[in-house]
């Protein structure tokens, strides 16, 4: 990448820039049965995010995308979003927002803060056959998006990760500084990472404050 600064914040999106999981409502909403079979196994690592989000997609009829981008708008974003860029925007710290969801979805939620963003890493999704067609430049072993994989093509050592699930968890546990909260928080003090806890963006801004 050109122009490489000294630091970057690497952001999830769903549960995360959103105050609610809305990748997964979604899922739930336009394809439940298949969601209800997979999003546990999910949870408890017995199926990976590539194999399990993939068959979700793929049960989606495209005529839906529609709805899916419509249904992805009604959603909140987390308090504080705007404070945080604000602040990061002041230090020259780029922000990128890496997620294991659908890229129109970022998008749709973002608006016109997208302008703000440096980047937004997710799935894309072809929508000409019957069903969704999943497509990720960055696909992992276990991730269809492999989000430590997009950090490495930054090239940056000092970074900071902010995450709350499953899809948070590899990129969490290479971070030098990661925040998190509700089920990522589990996953890491079972392994014995180190993570600063947030609730809104507010709480990111003050303690990267008082950090750097």
């Amino acid at each position: 990448m050109t122009d490489t600064p000294r630091r970057i914040v690497f952001c999830d999106f769903d549960g995360t820039i959103t105050a609610e999981e809305t990748f997964v409502a979604m899922l739930r909403e336009f394809t439940p049965e298949v969601a209800h079979r997979l999003l546990p196994q999910i949870y408890e690592l017995k199926v990976t995010l590539r194999d399990g989000v993939r068959q979700m997609l793929e049960s989606i009829p495209s005529s839906r995308y529609p709805e899916v981008l419509e249904f992805a708008k009604s959603k909140a974003i987390r308090p504080g979003l705007v404070e945080l860029l604000d602040f990061l925007e002041e230090k020259q710290v780029p922000f990128v927002v890496i997620s294991g969801g659908l890229k129109g979805m970022v998008e749709a939620v973002l608006g016109d803060l997208q302008t703000r963003v440096r980047g937004i890493h997710a799935v894309d999704v072809d929508t000409t056959g019957t069903y969704f067609q999943p497509h990720s430049d960055v696909e992992g072993e276990t991730e269809l998006v492999a989000k430590v994989e997009v950090v490495k093509q930054y090239g940056v050592e000092d970074w900071v990760a902010i995450g709350d699930s499953v899809t948070d968890l590899n990129m969490a546990m290479a971070a030098p500084l990661v925040f998190a909260r509700t089920r990522l928080c589990q996953y890491l003090e079972e392994r014995g990472k180190v993570y600063e806890p947030f609730e809104t963006f507010f709480d990111v801004r003050d303690r990267l404050s008082q950090l750097w």
